[in-house]
């Protein structure tokens, strides 16, 4: 979203009274998104993969949010054992970590129909904070 309004003001297609009332908007998501996280008793990396879980509304209904916390977590300490400062160019690594993330989706009962896009989501927030997760160890 950031991104988006910030390009939108470059690009000269928004006047910069309304990129700054479109940042201040971005703000109070980020703010509410955080909120909901320490509500959830999640870090910012754990409420990532929870992000990732929830954006398939079944998955929400089916498990609804005290499951998905507790799969998030699971999948974080999954990514935060297996994470290798290389990991990310490794093939054979990406494909261990695809099949453990599936796994524990079908252990904790998540919707099959939505399984393919939260491995995608969860692997793209797992690139995301792998900098700081292999620095870290």
């Amino acid at each position: 979203m950031l991104e988006k309004t910030i390009n939108k003001y470059i690009n000269k297609s928004i006047e910069a009274a309304q990129a700054i009332e479109e940042l201040i908007e971005v703000a109070k998501k980020i703010k509410e998104e955080q909120k909901k996280g320490k509500d959830l008793g999640l870090n910012d990396g754990e409420k990532a993969f929870y992000d990732a879980l929830a954006d398939c509304k079944e998955a929400v209904d089916v498990l609804g949010n005290k499951e998905l916390r507790i799969i998030a977590l699971e999948l974080w300490q999954m990514i935060r054992k297996n994470v290798k400062t290389d990991w990310t160019m490794r093939e054979n690594i990406q494909a261990e970590l695809r099949l453990k993330v599936k796994r524990i989706l079908k252990i904790h009962g998540y919707p099959p129909s939505g399984q393919e896009h939260a491995i995608k989501l969860v692997l793209d927030q797992a690139h995301v904070v792998a900098g700081d997760l292999a620095e870290n160890q």
